[in-house]
């Protein structure tokens, strides 16, 4: 059975939407100092490290994905306080953004395929009042770029360019194509 190196509720959601039988191990790497030089080489690097280390405790295969905001060349995380989120909303107010999802699969240390996903957000100009509210949600806390597209914040977005699933935090369509290329998973009715 494949494990998901994610505690992410949204990650688990996708895979269960296509079928995929997957247990829960979450890695405790320390993302902090992960340096690199553009989204896509962040979110696979991130992605690496936690699928590495699952994967060296387990015999199973290991799916690890991280997804990386990124605005004129600065990353955004997760926000840590009321403040930052604000800044948050703030900097994508009435402004294109990159989503980037980096996806790892891996087994016994051994990495079988990587491979990252862009999708271009452009969110609509905020008002302080809606910035105000959406935070005081709690909902930006636990989402790289402080919001979620499947939750209220979907609200903010005028338009993608790219996967819809990405943004949430699995790019489905090429995930899937790379656990059927691997004999991970097959197409079935319920």
């Amino acid at each position: 059975m494949l494990i998901l190196a994610s505690k992410s509720p949204r990650r688990q959601e996708l895979l269960n939407l296509i079928g995929v039988e997957f247990t829960v191990k979450a890695s405790n790497i320390n993302e902090e100092g992960v340096l690199a030089t553009t989204s896509s080489e962040l979110a696979v690097s991130l992605a690496t490290l936690k699928g590495l280390e699952v994967s060296r405790k387990y015999p199973n295969p290991v799916l690890a994905a991280d997804t990386v905001v990124e605005i004129e060349g600065e990353f955004l995380g997760k926000p840590q306080d009321e403040n930052q989120a604000i800044e948050m909303l703030r900097k994508l107010s009435g402004r294109y953004h990159n989503v980037v999802t980096g996806v790892v699969i891996c087994q016994r240390g051994q990495i079988l395929d990587s491979f990252s996903e862009l999708t271009k957000v452009y969110f609509k100009k905020l008002t302080e009042e809606e910035i105000n509210w959406y935070v005081k949600t709690k909902d930006p806390f636990d989402k790289a770029g402080g919001y979620g597209i499947q939750t209220q914040g979907g609200i903010f977005v005028e338009k993608i360019e790219g996967c819809y699933f990405n943004v949430v935090g699995l790019p489905l369509a090429k995930t899937a194509n790379s656990l059927r290329k691997l004999g991970l998973y097959k197409l079935k009715v319920n």
